[in-house]
């Protein structure tokens, strides 16, 4: 019993201290609070908001009044836009993910099983899908005209799914009819046998010994009521791949007729286009009437030339290659030692540099409207830095992941506060910046108006601000009373 007691005291005496503790280091209008690697709260950097952090990289919530999230890394996340009514959740991501848009709910299990609830403009309960990838696809809607269900491979039906509007099959391969738009295909032993049908279409198919495939020109109308014309076709091959004869856009002032005996030679004829190929594809030449350029390859694709008004350029692969037009230029060096991408699409400027595939990437963009800029650095996998348009930037050091899929929110919301072992952010509209090490066993604030330091988790605390310098050790306030701070 005594020892009971004592232990009882003692229990008390120290949740009485962490009690005064927390108290000590509570929040406040000054600025960010510490209480060891067990809390820490912050005003956001690179947009409104607060953030706590608990127990290091393993809880975190931020809030703010356009936005709200909190997390477990990597276990558990949420996320929401208040603005645009949107929420998600991140299980193990990407191993399970839910993700939510006004009526429209997603769930998915590593894009193989999902349940979607699509909404409708006309105010009707909204359509539940499931898919259980390949096997189980079904639809459930208030319009009986959409519903389906589906087990494959042994019978079923398919609506505007797989670029397709309708599949229908059964025992698949032995039979499935798909129907895109007016053409309809029916497939016995996919994909060997089927015949096609539609306006003004015939075809058939038994690959890879032979198919043919007619269809006339039609004339459709446009949304603003204008006609236009839908060129036909002809299409035969003969020991697919080795010979074919294509004809497309019949009745159009651009018809074009491929011919080709695989290997031999290759030809293509058009009013806006002319190229031959023998020994194909290694030898060729092509010319653009439309584009204006001339492209050989001898062969391909080690030597190419191309020569025009539109384009021009050239490569030795695997030595050097660079193509330019009017909007673009790529060029390389030693394969994948160096590879370069100019690009200008007005008002956008982005030029993106790359050395031994992504080990190193430099980004820059500029808006020549505006002449704001943005860029990108990263080193894989060490630190990524990103500066946006609007003037944030954000440097971390230690990051396998993010340089491979730049701008990823959910990487960097369920991955990369565990391995993040510096993170330096400046938002450059407010004056605002933030540095943390280690998970914040040192971090340091700083505005225009206030300056916070932390050091050992916050065993030591130092706070400036508009009321005065106000200091901490092991989260007991010393020194001299706040005093206003000089002019």
């Amino acid at each position: 019993m005594p020892s009971l007691l004592m232990m009882s005291r003692a229990m008390a005496t120290l949740l009485a201290l962490a009690a005064v503790l927390f108290t000590t280091a509570a929040p406040s209008a000054a600025g960010p609070s510490a209480f060891g690697p067990l809390y820490h709260e912050y005003q956001l950097t690179l947009r409104e908001g607060e953030r706590t952090e608990l127990i290091g990289p393993l809880w975190n919530h931020e809030r703010s009044p356009t936005h709200a999230q909190w997390a477990f890394p990597p276990i558990l996340s949420w996320h929401a836009e208040f603005d645009t009514d949107f929420e998600e959740y991140d299980f193990l991501y990407p191993l399970l993910t839910y993700n939510r848009t006004g009526k429209d709910s997603r769930w998915q299990l590593f894009q193989l099983i999902s349940f979607s609830s699509l909404s409708r403009q006309d105010a009707a309960p909204p359509a539940e899908r499931t898919t259980i990838f390949p096997f189980y696809w079904s639809q459930r809607s208030p319009n009986p005209d959409e519903n389906y269900t589906a087990l494959f491979p042994f019978y079923g039906q398919i609506k505007n799914r797989l670029l397709r509007d309708e599949i229908e099959f059964l025992l698949f391969p032995f039979y499935a009819k798909t129907r895109k738009h007016d053409v309809v295909t029916e497939n016995y032993l996919f994909p060997f046998f089927h015949v096609r049908h539609g306006e003004k279409l015939e075809g058939w198919q038994f690959w890879p010994l032979a198919g043919l495939e007619k269809k006339e020109a039609t004339r459709r109308q446009d949304g603003f009521g204008d006609e236009t014309v839908i060129g036909g076709h002809e299409k035969l091959f003969v020991l697919w791949p080795f010979y074919h004869h294509t004809q497309t856009g019949l009745g159009t002032t651009n018809a074009q007729t491929h011919h080709a005996f695989l290997p031999f030679f290759a030809t293509e004829r058009s009013a806006q286009r002319e190229h031959r190929s023998v020994l194909w594809p290694f030898f060729y030449r092509t010319e653009d009437h439309g584009k204006k350029f001339v492209e050989y390859g001898a062969p391909w694709p080690f030597i190419v030339s191309t020569r025009g008004e539109a384009m021009n350029g050239g490569r030795f692969w695997p030595f050097y290659g660079q193509t330019r037009t009017a909007t673009r230029t790529n060029e390389f060096l030693f394969a994948a030692l160096y590879r370069s991408s100019r690009s200008r699409a007005e008002p956008l400027e982005r030029t993106h540099d790359r050395y031994l595939f992504f080990l190193y990437q430099d980004v820059h963009e500029r808006n020549t409207a505006t002449g704001a800029t943005a860029s990108r650095h990263a080193l894989w996998p060490l630190f990524t830095h990103r500066r946006e348009l609007d003037g944030t930037e954000r440097l971390q050091l230690l990051a396998p992941l993010e340089p491979l899929l730049s701008g990823n929110a959910a990487i960097e919301r369920n991955w990369s506060p565990l391995w993040a072992l510096w993170r330096d952010e400046k938002n450059r509209k407010t004056g605002a910046t933030s540095q943390s090490l280690l998970w914040n066993l040192y971090r340091h604030d700083e505005t225009p108006e206030s300056k916070n330091c932390s050091l050992l988790f916050g065993l030591l605390q130092y706070q400036k601000d508009g009321e005065g310098t106000r200091w901490r050790l092991f989260f007991i306030p010393f020194g001299p009373e706040a005093r206003p701070a000089k002019p």
